[in-house]
């Protein structure tokens, strides 16, 4: 039996220790393998410091280039049973040539989340508006909805997205396939410090990222003021991958306002707070920080969006509010009452246990792969709007390319 390969198309080289999207990246380079799948993960983009070691995940690594037909030819000799575009950018750019190369091959894509949901949220936040239905018509949101009727099946993070796709978009069920982060509950079991061991709060998370770079300015502005006028030795230590000099110019100790920036291990620094703030007021998918939080016994007080999809009827692992003021009482509640802490904790791992099972989760999503490459000439018959998308989107794709490529050649 011939070991089948997989090729990843990564929109970044995946970084774990600096964002979900990395981490999201590395369980499922290690679910497929751990099916006996071969991984090569190829990417356009610059290699980061930040990156995960491949080689030492016996992943192949290769740098690909965009608008050149050298890819066709790298993709052609790999031969991929299973492509899988990271986000959908990474679609547009590499799909039609998959498609033409390598025709046979099932074609995934990890949308990590809804660009055009965070993007549409984005817009109206900064409105002062609620998201109306034109939102959902952006040029982005016809990129990605397209990205998503061409491929065979795409994965999806959260379940409100899930639904959105279905209610308004009207992308077949049959094209999706929900999966949320894929966590290991045997991780409760691990040492964990208690109440009295933990001091201060923390929040985390990629300064490059949008909705978190907003929750770093409404932690500075409003929320933190008004936790430290009633905890005034408490301290916020706030933590992410890539802080600008803007967010660095933040740190204020007399305040207790205390950017770290960079950490290495991000389930050391919240293992040993008392409770996680997230006040995420746009954004999409959901939150790393806070399933880590979870999982690591730390509380978390977060946004109706920070929370959005993660706990379905269950208790939130901690407290959820919009209002600025109920969202700080509940922060300094949690710290102060050891009761009301353990009680949170103990909703997290229940969370934890119910939504976010790895062997559950990843025993469904290989299924699926595997029922669609036994009948992927039928599926692929069904999907007429993804074909007729990839008809007319792969031609005038495909001659820009090499309109491209041809200018750079002659340049």
């Amino acid at each position: 039996m011939t070991t089948p390969n997989l090729l990843i198309i990564g929109y970044v080289w995946p970084e774990p220790q600096s964002s979900a999207a990395g981490t999201r990246m590395m369980e499922l380079i290690q679910l497929f393998q751990q099916q006996g799948w071969k991984i090569t993960f190829a990417s356009p983009a610059q290699r980061s410091d930040h990156m995960a070691d491949l080689t030492a995940f016996d992943v192949d690594s290769v740098e690909i280039e965009l608008n050149n037909q050298s890819f066709d030819q790298f993709v052609l000799a790999l031969n991929p049973q299973a492509v899988m575009f990271d986000r959908f950018m990474m679609e547009e750019q590499f799909g039609w040539r998959v498609e033409q190369q390598c025709p046979d091959a099932l074609r995934i894509l990890d949308t990590e989340d809804l660009h055009s949901l965070r993007d549409a949220r984005h817009k109206a936040y900064k409105g002062g508006r609620n998201v109306e239905d034109a939102d959902y018509s952006s040029d982005i949101a016809m990129r990605e909805i397209a990205a998503i009727l061409r491929c065979d099946v795409s994965l999806i993070i959260s379940q409100f997205e899930m639904e959105l796709l279905q209610s308004h978009y009207h992308v077949p069920a049959s094209l999706l396939h929900h999966l949320p982060f894929m966590l290991d509950p045997q991780d409760l079991n691990k040492p964990r410090l208690g109440f009295d061991e933990r001091v201060d709060f923390v929040s985390i998370g990629n300064f490059r990222h949008a909705p978190n770079w907003d929750a770093v300015l409404y932690l500075k502005e409003t929320i933190w003021p008004i936790i430290r006028k009633q905890l005034p030795k408490a301290q916020l230590h706030l933590y992410g991958a890539y802080p600008p000099p803007k967010a660095t110019a933040l740190n204020n100790p007399k305040q207790g306002f205390l950017v770290k920036g960079w950490c290495d291990d991000a389930h050391q620094v919240i293992g040993q707070a008392r409770v996680l703030l997230a006040p995420l007021r746009f954004g999409a998918g959901i939150k790393g920080k806070l399933a880590d939080a979870m999982l690591n016994g730390t509380p978390s007080v977060t946004t109706a969006i920070g929370s959005e999809s993660m706990h379905g009827e269950l208790p939130w692992s901690g407290a959820v509010s919009d209002d600025p003021n109920t969202f700080c009482y509940m922060a300094t509640h949690l710290y102060n009452d050891p009761k009301a802490w353990q009680t949170a904790v103990d909703n997290g791992n229940a969370i934890i246990y119910q939504h976010y099972n790895k062997t559950l989760l990843g025993n469904k999503l290989i299924e699926r792969v595997n029922q669609l490459r036994q009948t992927l000439d039928e599926h692929r018959l069904a999907n007429f709007t993804g074909a007729m998308l990839r008809h007319h989107h792969h031609k005038s794709t495909k001659y820009m390319a090499q309109w491209i490529e041809a200018k750079n050649k002659t340049s």
